[in-house]
C-alpha cells in the first residue's frame, strides 16, 4: 500500500471498526484467497452466500480468506487519481498478490463490475491472456450454476454448484498440484468444476450454437453439485455491521430450495431438492448469533414451509426478520409472532387467477386478501406486494387485475401503507420459461404507466418498479453465450449497454426477443442441474395451453 491510497485505507479501517466477527489471520504458510463480491460493501455484506463462504474458508487452518469489494463511485475516482491498486480489507494487500481470487457472483447486472475490479488490480481480463504469475481466478455463486457463458472466458475455473460441496475437493487438488496445468488436469476429474478454456463452440450464420466440444478429456456435461444435508453446512453471516441493508443483523439459513417450483423462478429449480436445516442445528446457530446481536434474519425462499418455523419464531430475546411470507393461512398464523416489525412482504406476482395458474403460483385471490388483512390487523405498518409484468401470456386484463386486487385490499383495510414493488419478467435458464421472449420495452412501459395512473389517487398506496433498461440487460446476460463477453468488455468504455451491444455487433433481438425452439442448443445445455430439458419443455407447453 503506497502513501497515495491513505484516504482509501482510512475509510476501510473505519468500516472495519464497526464490524463484529471479522476474521484476521496470520497469512504465513497459508493459501491466500481474496473473496470478491462484484458490488459495493453495502450490497456484498448483505449477501448470505458471500458471508457463508468467508466463514467456511477461514475455518480451514491452511487458508486465509480476505474480502474485496467494488469501490463506491467516489472511491473509484480516488483509486484512479492516486494510481492505487485494489486491495483487500483485512490486510490491505493488493488483489494481484493473492494465490486465488474467488468471485462470488449472484446477479447478472454485476458482470461489468468483474472487469472493473480486474482492471483496478492490473490483471488481464481473459484466462488465456494470464500467466502463471497471476492469481488463479475462479467463480462461484448462483450465476455460475445456471449460465456462466457470458463471463466464462474471464475465469480459469467455474464452480457449478454449492461451494460447501466443492471447495474442499478443489483445495486438495490445488495443494497437491505442482503447477496450473496439473491443477487443471485434476480439476477436470472433479464433478462440478468447469474449465472454460477446454471447450470449443461453433455457431451458424444466425448466431445459434451448432456444437460444443471439449478437449483434453474435458467432460461433455458438467453436473451441478449440491450438499445433501444443509444441517452440516452451517452457512451463516458471521460478520455483523450497521453499514449494510440488514443493519446489525446476523443472517441464518433455515432452508434451501423451494417445494413450489414456480415456472419463472430460477431459485426454485436450481437449488432443489428442497432441504431444511434440523431445528436443533438452527437453534444453535441462532444462539451463536446472539453473542453478536439480537437481530437475526432467517433466510429461505418460503419460510412458512419450514416445519418448525413457529417454534423458531417463539425463541425469546430474538428480533427476527424474514424475507417474505407466502400468502396462505399458515403464513397468516405467523404474523402475530412478528409484531413490532414495520413491514412484511408477500408476492402475488400476478393480478389474476388465470395468470397465476400460468406461472404455477399456487395461491388464490382469497389467500392474498386474507393474508393482507391479517398482516394489517397485527399492527404491521407497511404491506409490500411483489408483482411482475411482461409474464408469458399476460394481457391488459391481467394488468387491470393488479389494480383491482390492490383496491380490494385497500377497501378491506383502510389503514396502513401498501407498497407495490414491480419488476420486469426476465426468462431464466433451467426454468420452463427459458424458451420464452421478453416483452417489448414500449409495452412494459405502457403497462407500468397504467398501474401507476390507476393507483395514484388510492390512499397510502405507492408504486415502485425496476428500471426496464436494466431488466433487459439482465435478460441478455442471463440468456447470453460467450460472444456476449465482448459487450461486457466494451462496457468499460461505453456505460450504456445498448451502445456497447451496437459497437460489438451483439443483437439484442437474437438473445431476448425471439421464441426459441426445443431443438436449439442453448448456451447452458452442458450443465446438468438435475431437471431434464424434456420436463421443462413439457411444463412450458402446459403453461402456454393453460393461458
Amino acid at each position: 500500500m503506497n502513501g497515495l491510497g491513505r484516504r482509501l485505507k482510512e475509510k476501510v479501517d473505519y468500516l472495519l471498526s464497526k464490524e463484529k466477527g471479522t476474521v484476521f489471520k496470520d497469512p504465513g504458510g497459508k493459501i491466500s484467497i481474496a473473496l470478491v463480491y462484484p458490488n459495493t460493501y453495502y450490497v456484498g455484506m448483505s449477501n448470505l452466500g458471500f458471508q457463508g463462504i468467508y466463514g467456511l474458508l477461514n475455518r480451514m487452518n491452511d487458508v486465509v480468506c480476505e474480502r474485496v469489494f467494488l469501490p463506491e463511485d467516489e472511491d473509484m475516482e480516488e483509486y484512479i487519481r492516486t494510481d492505487t491498486e485494489l486491495f483487500s480489507w483485512e490486510s490491505k494487500r493488493s488483489l494481484n498478490h493473492f494465490d486465488i481470487i474467488a468471485f462470488s457472483v449472484s446477479f447478472e447486472n454485476d458482470y461489468p463490475n468483474i472487469l472493473k475490479i480486474l482492471k483496478l488490480s492490473r490483471i488481464p481480463f481473459r484466462s488465456l491472456e494470464r500467466k502463471a504469475l497471476h492469481p488463479l481466478i475462479i467463480m462461484g455463486g448462483i450465476c455460475a450454476f445456471f449460465n456462466p457463458e457470458p463471463i466464462a472466458d474471464f475465469f480459469d475455473i467455474c464452480f457449478i454448484g454449492e461451494a460447501e460441496e466443492l471447495i474442499p475437493e478443489f483445495l486438495e487438488a490445488y495443494k497437491s498440484s505442482l503447477d496450473r496445468g496439473e491443477l487443471f488436469k485434476k480439476s477436470l476429474n472433479i464433478d462440478g468444476l468447469y474449465i472454460p478454456r477446454f471447450y470449443d463452440i461453433s455457431y451458424d450464420k444466425t448466431g445459434k450454437i451448432i456444437w460444443r466440444k471439449g478437449f483434453e478429456n474435458a467432460p461433455e456435461i458438467i453436473k451441478r453439485r449440491y450438499i445433501k444435508d444443509i444441517t452440516e453446512s452451517s452457512v451463516e453471516a458471521c460478520i455483523v455491521t450497521p453499514e449494510t441493508e440488514f443493519s446489525e443483523m446476523c443472517l441464518v439459513e433455515a432452508m434451501r430450495g423451494c417445494p413450489w417450483s414456480c415456472r419463472f423462478c430460477i431459485a426454485g429449480h436450481i437449488y432443489n431438492p428442497f432441504r431444511k436445516k434440523a431445528i436443533n442445528s438452527l437453534k444453535n446457530e441462532i444462539k451463536a448469533a446472539l453473542k453478536l446481536t439480537n437481530r437475526v434474519g432467517l433466510i429461505g425462499p418460503s419460510l412458512s414451509d419450514y416445519p418448525d418455523i413457529k417454534e423458531i419464531l417463539e425463541i425469546k430475546g430474538v428480533d427476527f426478520s424474514i424475507t417474505s411470507l407466502r400468502a396462505s393461512s399458515k403464513s397468516a398464523d405467523l404474523v402475530g409472532l412478528l409484531k413490532g416489525h414495520k413491514s412484511i412482504s408477500i408476492a402475488p406476482e400476478a393480478g389474476t387467477e388465470r395468470l397465476r395458474k400460468v406461472i404455477k403460483k399456487k395461491i388464490t385471490e382469497d389467500d392474498i386478501i386474507q393474508s393482507s388483512e391479517r398482516i394489517f390487523s397485527e399492527g404491521i405498518e407497511t404491506l409490500r406486494l411483489y408483482f411482475m409484468i411482461g409474464l408469458p401470456t399476460e394481457t391488459k386484463e391481467d394488468i387491470a387485475g393488479i389494480v383491482i386486487l390492490v383496491k380490494k385490499i385497500r377497501q378491506r383495510v383502510p389503514k396502513g401503507n401498501i407498497n407495490l414493488s414491480i419488476s420486469t419478467f426476465v426468462p431464466k435458464p433451467f426454468t420452463p420459461f427459458q424458451w420464452h421472449p421478453m416483452e417489448r420495452p414500449s409495452e412494459v412501459k405502457e403497462r407500468l404507466k397504467v398501474i401507476k395512473r390507476s393507483l395514484q389517487h388510492v390512499k397510502d398506496v405507492k408504486v415502485f418498479h425496476d428500471v426496464p433498461k436494466y431488466a433487459y440487460m439482465q435478460g441478455l446476460f442471463s440468456q447470453g453465450d460467450r460472444k456476449v463477453s465482448k459487450l461486457i468488455e466494451e462496457m468499460l468504455n461505453v456505460r450504456d449497454w445498448r451502445k456497447a451491444a451496437e459497437n460489438t455487433n451483439i443483437k439484442e433481438d437474437f438473445y431476448i426477443f425471439r421464441n426459441k425452439d426445443y431443438h436449439e442448443v442453448l448456451p447452458w445445455d452442458f450443465i446438468d442441474v438435475g431437471v431434464s430439458k424434456e420436463r421443462l419443455w413439457s411444463e412450458y407447453q402446459e403453461a402456454m395451453l393453460s393461458g
